[in-house]
């Protein structure tokens, strides 16, 4: 931890030398969390965090430009359990809180620092460089984000922030609606010394006045999940006409035939099993917004917990909408389906601004399947009790105060 926080102090007073144009930005959440446990979670557990990101820009002779990014972490209750690293319990899931890159757990709570950013970019009249511990987000997926693959996303945990690669991306624009973009990132397990499991793509983005349009090629170097490699195809639009509309698909081409898909109660080595796919719709009417977003999602594709994704099932729906009441005060509601296996979890949020840089946020979810009203055994993936962790929450509820600088 001390050689972790001396190592940053000296990289921020580098980069202050090295240029004036620095700035300093970030946000402070204040969380509670109150829940009712289900299967192996305690009955009734409790969670207090605190929680930093503290964000640095720096800006070199305007042809080069430094980002960095840290998380600070103070839990306790649920939130520790689930940040604190552990050999066997259902925090090291991929259902788990925050993961702390380095932490100290005493008397009262954990605490941990997380380096979020860190990467240059060098900026030429046509062309652009970025690398280091960066984001590489690809896509226009507004919920699922199936191109996304370094990184997808999760509508159950909204306010995660997306993890880093560490790679690099070299862009070029031949017109001002046109980027091409060559990239790679270091392969998912950070021990790997011989190439395995490296990635290295290539991207192109298309912009008009209402539509964008987007193509991702991606190869995998032969690994452990893929020992021939692993090809992915991606296209993503989206279009802004009287509704917006936007699909996002990815098909993940993996030599391997994976024989024990039994954990997704899938077909063995169909075709469709590298597939995933989504297709949305946004609208707004006066002070309501609505949305809804449809997903399939393969056992071996982006979005498939086995593959870096957060999901069991085949089919998704999720269902939303925002009513803003003040310019200070707004409601959202959504509902998130699994038609494989008949389970939902509603999510209602709260948010009021105390003053400008000052946001409260309310947060309520009631996790349902089939078991919670027959007490059948037929357990659903977005129910309170995950069917492969055995663990999980009737109910929970978050109370937030956020302030951003």
């Amino acid at each position: 931890m001390k050689k972790i926080l001396v190592l940053i102090i000296l990289t921020l007073f580098v980069i202050a030398a090295l240029s004036a144009q620095v700035t300093f930005t970030g946000i402070l959440d204040s969380t509670v969390s109150l829940n009712a446990g289900a299967g192996d979670a305690p009955k009734f557990n409790f969670g207090i965090e605190e929680f930093a990101n503290l964000r640095l820009q720096a800006r070199i002779k305007d042809r080069a430009v430094i980002h960095g990014a840290v998380n600070l972490i103070a839990a306790a209750g649920n939130f520790a359990v689930n940040a604190a690293p552990k050999t066997e319990s259902f925090a090291e899931s991929k259902h788990s809180g925050i993961g702390l890159s380095a932490y100290v757990a005493g008397e009262n709570y954990l605490a941990g620092i997380e380096l979020e950013r860190l990467y240059f970019g060098l900026r030429g009249k046509y062309v652009d460089f970025d690398g280091g511990l960066m984001r590489l987000p690809f896509g226009y997926g507004q919920v699922w984000g199936p191109s996304d693959f370094l990184n997808p996303k999760n509508p159950l945990k909204p306010d995660a922030r997306a993890r880093g690669i560490i790679g690099g991306a070299l862009s070029g624009y031949p017109t001002d609606e046109l980027k091409l973009q060559a990239f790679f990132s270091a392969p998912r397990d950070p021990f790997s010394q011989e190439g395995e499991g490296f990635f290295a793509g290539i991207s192109i983005d298309q912009h008009w006045n209402k539509a964008s349009l987007q193509g991702l090629y991606s190869y995998e170097t032969p690994g452990d999940k893929a020992a021939a490699g692993i090809h992915r195809f991606g296209i993503s639009v989206k279009a802004d006409l009287a509704v917006g509309i936007y699909t996002d698909m990815l098909y993940t081409y993996n030599h391997e035939k994976m024989k024990d898909l039994d954990f997704y109660s899938k077909d063995d080595n169909s075709i469709l099993d590298g597939f995933s796919f989504c297709f949305g719709l946004d609208y707004s009417v006066g002070k309501f917004i609505l949305m809804a977003e449809y997903l399939f999602n393969g056992g071996t594709s982006s979005t498939a917990i086995e593959y870096g994704g957060s999901f069991m099932n085949y089919h998704y729906l999720y269902t939303g909408f925002t009513v803003n009441f003040t310019d200070f005060t707004n409601m959202s509601a959504a509902l998130i389906c699994s038609f494989s296996d008949i389970s939902f979890s509603p999510i209602i949020n709260v948010n009021h601004e105390l003053f400008q840089g000052a946001v409260l946020t309310f947060t309520a979810q009631v996790p349902m399947d089939r078991d919670l009203f027959h007490k059948n055994g037929k357990r659903g993936e977005l129910g309170p009790i995950h069917p492969v962790y055995n663990a999980g929450n009737y109910f929970s509820f978050t109370a937030k105060l956020r302030f951003k600088f």
